[in-house]
């Protein structure tokens, strides 16, 4: 059971670093905070690491409520030293560090990865950590709606199981309208795209071809709730972590159009490979390669 808390231990790691920082509709964050905050952080996260009572764990039936503590580094230690190591040196001191990504977005990609791949143990800690992050909870809420579609219903409302009891004890109550005014389209770029998914799609599903546009492209992407760039940074990221790398070349040159940068893009894939695994992000890797030879430089 332990073993299955171990990017819990990586969560609370930086619940508390004040990003201040939400992506506006241009896609822009805010600076990353002085890098001693960060460092203080780890510091305080492995004295609580090394205070916290294992005897918790004993305490929670399989029916309590009560999240599951996060193991001590001493139980790391006994269980798998050389975890604990990584834990301490790469995830903690370095990882979540990185100037490249601002710590919102890495919390964006690491939701995301555990939407795709449905792994709820995780969840809690991780939307915690992104609503502490500056993810609003409406921008949550829509993260979670988006990825219906690009990962399912069933591991959608896996995670709206989540984000209940989430909000709840945030005492958060979601206000996010169902519909309401769209953001504006690229008409020249959506034209391109019904175009291609007429002609590939078409002969097989027509059908399919109505919804991708009409709840898609016309209503989905165009929703307020999420700024484009954020969207797109969820797709890929997404995509990337269920091993969808046929989707990755129109969304990243998207997420791209949309102000991901190719550092940030770089950056992305480093996080992921953490939450999602190696191998995932090394089959994503030609696919992003040849999206950055073929962009303008």
């Amino acid at each position: 059971m332990r073993r299955n808390f171990l990017v819990l231990a990586l969560a609370m790691a930086i619940s508390h670093v004040a990003c201040g920082a939400d992506n506006n509709t241009t896609g822009h964050t805010s600076p990353e905070p002085p890098p001693e905050v960060s460092s203080k952080q780890a510091d305080s996260m492995k004295t609580r690491l090394s205070s916290q009572s294992s005897d918790q764990v004993d305490k929670l039936g399989p029916s309590s409520n009560a999240l599951p503590p996060v193991p001590t580094l001493e139980d790391l230690r006994m269980v798998a030293p050389a975890l604990a190591r990584y834990t301490e040196g790469t995830l903690l001191g370095d990882l979540w560090k990185r100037p490249e990504l601002s710590t919102r977005d890495r919390s964006i990609i690491t939701v995301a990865a555990l939407i795709a791949r449905n792994q709820t143990i995780e969840m809690p800690y991780h939307f915690n950590l992104a609503l502490d992050n500056g993810v609003k909870p409406s921008e949550l809420s829509e993260i979670i709606t988006h990825l219906a579609f690009y990962s399912g219903w069933a591991d959608a409302t896996s995670a709206v199981a989540v984000a209940k009891d989430v909000f709840a004890k945030r005492g958060i109550r979601s206000d996010q309208p169902t519909s309401g005014e769209l953001l504006p389209i690229d008409e020249a770029a959506e034209a391109q795209r019904a175009a291609r998914v007429e002609q590939d799609v078409g002969p097989v599903a027509p059908g399919l071809v109505q919804y991708t546009s009409d709840v898609l492209f016309h209503d989905l992407w165009l929703r307020p709730a999420l700024a484009s760039r954020d969207r797109s940074l969820v797709t890929v990221s997404a995509l990337i972590a269920s091993g969808q790398a046929a989707q990755i070349t129109y969304h990243l040159n998207r997420a791209m159009d949309n102000g991901l940068t190719k550092a940030q893009a770089s950056e992305m894939l480093i996080q992921l490979a953490f939450y999602a695994g190696w191998p995932k992000v090394f089959s994503a890797i030609p696919v992003v390669k040849g999206v950055f030879e073929k962009r303008p430089k």
